[in-house]
This record gives C-alpha cells, structure tokens and sequence, in this order.
C-alpha cells in the first residue's frame, strides 16, 4: 500500500513573515515536519510550495533522500483565501504517481514525529474499515458558550480532573485518507473518520510569535529529554566560532585565512586513542577547512550543512546509535537542536548567549584558544568515570 507526504508552505505569511523558513531552534520550521516524515514509513513526500528558497534548499539539502520532492505549487494556490484543500486537489490532480493513503500534514505543528505519522497511517490501513484519521489532544479544559452556559460539564458536580474523560481537540498536525475517500469528498477526512492522540504540548500550533516563543522552548525541552547517562563514543563539532575564533580574513580572491589553535588538534588526537571518534559538520563550504580537517586525520567531514539536526538525526540512525553517545560542541543559534539534543553538549566562552542559555557545559576557554582542548579532557574524565561505575 503506497503513501505519500504532503506538507504545503506558503511564501506569503503574514502572521509571522516568512514563517516556513524563519529558524526554529536553530533550523527552518518545516524541516522538523520534514525530517520525521523521512524517518517514517512514508514512501514519498512532496513538499508544495511558492517559494523559491525553500525549493533550492531542499534540493540542496535533502539529497541523500529520494523520498523528497519539492513541486512549484501555483500561485492561485498560495494566496491568502485559498484553502488547504485547493493546494491538496491541485497537486493530486497534476502528479502522475499512484498512492493508496493521503497524508496531509503541517509545517506549523513541529512536535509531530514518525511514530505519530505511522499511527495515522496504520489507523486507517489496518483499522477497522476507517476512510480517513486525524490526530487529537485529549484536553481536560472545561468549556464555555458565549451565553454563559457551560459546555462539557456541570458547574455543580465539578468532576476531578482524574475522573474527567476531557474532549478530544484537533491539534492540526497529521490527516490521512484513503485516495478514494479524497477524491470523493475532496476534503482532508471524510467517511469513516480514526482519532490518533498525539501529547497535550503539541496542541499549540504556531500562528503567531508568542506561540513561537512558547514552542521553541517545549521543542527543547522534549529534545532534551533523550538525555541519558551514557559513554560517549562520538563527538562532533561546529567550526567558525569553534575550531576558530569566527572571524574570516578576505583578501581580492576570496577567503584567505583561519585561525585553528594547535593545542585543539592535539586534544582530538588524544581523543580518538581512548576510542572516541571525531566529526565535524558545519554550514560553510571552505577549502581551508577542508584543508585543516585532512591535516587533523579527521575522515568524516560535513561541509554546507544548514540542517544540523537532520544530520545528527541520520548519524545517529545509521551508527546505530542514541543520542547520549553524542558529545556535540556549538557556538550559534544553527547548533541549537543539536546542543540541545546530544547526550553532553559544549560551547566556547565566547559563544552566542542562546546557545550558552542551552548547553550542558560552558568552556572557560574562548574558541580558537583551547576550548576544544578542555572539552576533550573533560569526555576522557567522563568516559574514565562512567566505565569505572
């Protein structure tokens, strides 16, 4: 039974101005919808949209996939009045591939992950005859018509919030439907309808900048929480503002130096004797970065990375690992997934104020300036440590 992804974006936001490419914690907020529909049992997903960026960036990013897509949606498709659902008919009608099961989901519900997306999908697969499926809160809010009556309980048998059932609130995050039900109705759910729960923080969407702003610090709260106490076997690093102090020397010809701190490259060798291995990924493209990483022996370098956390996600999948293996050292609002999702997170001294609001451990030495080098001490006396337990 073939599936396929659909995740609409619209260039022209108006609550928040470019809001399907503004920087959540550090990456663009649909790459976190995006980058669970990949790891999900999704065959395909089209990612349908105006907006020029977002089209080269995924065909930049997203190439080690073939499971994504990016298609020009129409501009009749992306005003303000137009419905989901026109961008919906609009792209099944024009594509040429054949789906059994239709998922619909939002850029602007970035706690959805594969587990949620696969539920919806085995709900209406292998439920019991349901057409369609959406995910649900089960909110324990009590509720008011605007006459003053109440809605769901009685004001003089006020129920305990154990004894409540609550109701059940579409949060907006996932729809699936067969492609017979879809092209019936031509709606994102119809006939027979599934509820899939999804947990109570992911019934706030982002429609505004406080939702914004309370999202992000429940997205990295719940990243955190994959924290364990574990060896750390890897660790990988940003560079400008890491390896080096940040700044670039320009000459007529292009970038012409980087300052790397010896003692930094000595540190990493002594790491990798205690059997840690060393990554680094980072956003620039840079030939003396490349240059310095091969004089460091350091074989798995990452350049023109803009989506960190769908590497680190990827690394970890494909090594078999978990995120508290993971010893990650970052300076800027682009690491903040990974600082917050590693297993040990590091920043220099002289890092961005956000990142040091995150990490686990905040280096007494500046970048460039043995910041490396304490951070490696520190994974040896902590490996040392957790094997001698």
């Amino acid at each position: 039974m073939k599936s396929v992804g659909f995740i609409p974006l619209r260039a022209g936001s108006k609550g928040i101005p470019g809001k399907n490419k503004k920087k959540l914690l550090g990456r663009p907020l649909f790459c976190w919808t995006l980058g669970e529909a990949i790891a999900s049992n999704l065959d395909e997903i089209y990612v349908y949209t105006d907006d020029a960026d977002i089209l080269s960036f995924i065909e930049k990013e997203y190439h080690w996939t073939t499971k994504v897509k990016a298609i020009k949606r129409s501009d009749a498709s992306a005003t303000d009045t137009a419905s989901t659902e026109l961008a919906m008919m609009e792209f099944v009608n024009s594509i040429d591939s054949a789906f059994d099961l239709f998922c619909l989901l939002q850029a602007t519900s970035p706690f959805t992950t594969a587990v949620d997306i696969n539920n919806c999908l085995d709900a209406v697969a292998n439920g019991e005859n349901y057409d369609s499926a959406l995910t649900v809160v089960n909110s324990h809010r009590f509720t008011w018509h605007a006459d003053g009556t109440p809605k769901n309980y009685d004001i003089f048998n006020r129920p305990r919030r154990q004894d409540f059932e609550g109701l059940l609130i579409e949060n907006g995050a996932c729809y699936v439907t067969t492609d017979s039900a879809l092209r019936e109705s031509q709606n994102r759910i119809s006939g027979n309808i599934a509820t899939v729960p999804m947990p109570e923080d992911s019934l706030t969407e982002i429609d505004s900048l406080t939702d914004w702003k309370i999202v992000e610090e429940l997205l990295a709260s719940r990243l955190k929480m994959k924290k364990q106490s574990n060896r750390i076997t890897h660790l990988i690093l940003d560079v400008d503002g890491v390896f080096t102090d940040g700044c670039i020397y320009y000459g007529a010809d292009g970038e012409l130096m980087k300052k790397f701190d010896m003692r930094d490259g000595m540190g990493l060798e002594i790491l990798r004797q205690y059997g840690v291995e060393v990554m680094v990924m980072t956003s620039e493209d840079s030939q003396i970065v490349a240059s310095r990483m091969k004089k460091l022996k350091i074989k798995d370098v990452y350049l023109g990375v803009k989506d960190k956390y769908s590497l680190l996600s990827r690394i970890v999948t494909d090594k078999n690992l978990s995120f508290s293996n993971i010893a990650y050292i970052g300076d800027d609002v682009n690491d903040m997934a990974n600082i917050c999702a590693a297993g040990w997170s590091f920043t220099p001294a002289n890092a961005t104020q956000p990142i040091k609001n995150h990490a686990d451990v905040i280096l007494q030495n500046n970048s460039a300036e043995g910041a490396i080098r304490e951070a490696t001490e520190f994974i040896i006396k902590y490996n040392n440590r957790y094997e001698s337990l």
